[in-house]
């Protein structure tokens, strides 16, 4: 049985890609998952998706920029299932320009959806991490946000992404140190390059900006630093999650996991 196995979880950016595959494996220990997304009908069918399969989900609409629909979208997480045990703030987007052509507007929009949604869908699930059960102890969680090699790293044509995903490190720090007594923890989860559409989309973008080929972007940029060149794999990075939730102890908050195939070794 898993340690998990009835807790709350909610996975934001869920509707595909890597936390489409987070709620699913978290769905596989027996978590009820609640999948948070823009796209809300996307979110629906990955909770279909999870309870044909015998498991327990709920898709919900939720843009992790504004403050109301976080507020709302967690609500109606613990409405249906009573309280929020796991986040894993996962939502993100990627725009690559070189920082003299990086529109204002854009570095905005970045960093609202990486920094000021992991914010705010923290500060909306603690209220209810640290309740006190019927016990009087606080119930606790595990909050995990979605870095990546950049929270570690820099690279040409990602000013902003880069600055949001060292940003996390402090949140995560931050939480550590504030939730430790009432049972809450955090991590951040750094994969190195995962062949989802949001990468698929930035090879075309960087052959153009660094001038070289597609197949040397693959082969060079994404996965010259690999020990075996092969992609992180979406499989990789939800089993990470899923060890991360169900550990027992807060022997590793405040850390970072860096899931990369080799290209960065901490």
């Amino acid at each position: 049985m898993s340690a998990i196995e009835g807790k709350v979880a909610i996975v934001t950016g869920a509707a595909s890609g890597i936390g489409k595959e987070i709620a699913l494996e978290l769905a596989r220990a027996g978590a009820n998952v609640v999948i948070a997304d823009l796209n809300v009908q996307g979110a629906q069918a990955v909770a279909a998706e999870i309870e044909s399969a015998g498991g327990r989900a709920l898709g919900v609409a939720m843009d992790v920029t504004d403050e109301a629909a976080v507020e709302a979208g967690v609500r109606q997480a613990v409405e249906r299932y009573g309280g929020v045990d796991i986040l894993v703030s996962n939502a993100g987007i990627q725009i690559v320009n070189p920082i003299e052509q990086f529109a204002f507007a854009d570095w905005k929009k970045m960093l609202a959806i990486h920094l000021d949604g992991a914010f705010l869908t923290t500060r909306a699930v603690l209220p209810h991490m640290y309740a006190a059960g019927s016990d009087g102890k606080p119930r606790g969680g595990t909050v995990i946000y979605m870095g990546s090699v950049h929270s570690h790293l820099a690279s040409p044509l990602k000013s902003a992404y880069v600055t949001a995903k060292h940003g996390l490190l402090g949140l995560s720090r931050t939480l550590a140190k504030e939730g430790a007594k009432r049972g809450v923890r955090s991590h951040v989860v750094c994969p190195g390059f995962v062949r989802t559409p949001l990468v698929d989309k930035q090879i075309p973008e960087q052959a153009k900006e660094l001038g070289i080929s597609e197949e040397e972007v693959v082969s060079r940029v994404m996965l010259g630093n690999t020990v075996d060149g092969i992609f992180t794999t979406v499989e990789d990075v939800a089993r990470t999650v899923r060890f991360l939730a169900e550990f027992p102890t807060a022997a590793l908050t405040g850390q970072s996991f860096v899931v990369s195939h080799g290209w960065h070794m901490q």
